[in-house]
C-alpha cells in the first residue's frame, strides 16, 4: 500500500494551487484584453455621441439626456470590466505565489 507522507500533501497542493492560478491569471488576463476594448462598447459610444451631437443642434434636451447616460453607463461597464480582469490577474499572480511558498516548505531530506 502506498504511503502519502507529508512532501506528497505539499507537493500536490503545491501543483495544484499553481495550476489553478494559472488558469485565473488566463481568464484575467482574456477578460483585460477582450471586454474592456470590446467592438460593441466602441460602436455605443459613437452612436451616442453622435445623438448628443444631434439632440445639441436640434434643441432636443431629452436625447441629450439620455444620451449622456448612456454614456455614463458604458463608462461605467468598461471600468468594471476592467476591474474584474486587473482583480483576476492579481489574484492568478498571488495563487501562483503562495504555491512556490508551499513547496518551499517540503522538506526533502525526510
Amino acid at each position: 500500500m502506498y504511503e502519502i507522507t507529508q512532501t506528497d500533501t505539499l507537493l500536490v497542493m503545491g501543483a495544484a494551487m499553481f495550476f489553478l492560478g494559472m488558469c485565473t491569471l488566463t481568464i484575467g488576463l482574456f477578460v483585460l484584453l477582450t471586454r474592456t476594448m470590446n467592438k460593441d462598447i466602441k460602436n455605443i459610444s459613437n452612436t451616442a455621441t453622435k445623438m448628443v451631437q444631434k439632440g445639441i443642434a436640434e434643441d432636443v434636451s431629452a436625447l441629450v439626456g439620455n444620451a449622456t447616460a448612456l454614456l455614463d453607463t458604458v463608462s461605467t461597464l468598461v471600468r468594471t470590466a476592467a476591474g474584474v480582469g486587473i482583480f483576476m490577474t492579481a489574484l492568478g499572480l498571488g495563487m501562483m505565489a503562495a504555491a512556490y511558498w508551499v513547496v518551499l516548505q517540503v522538506n526533502w531530506a525526510g
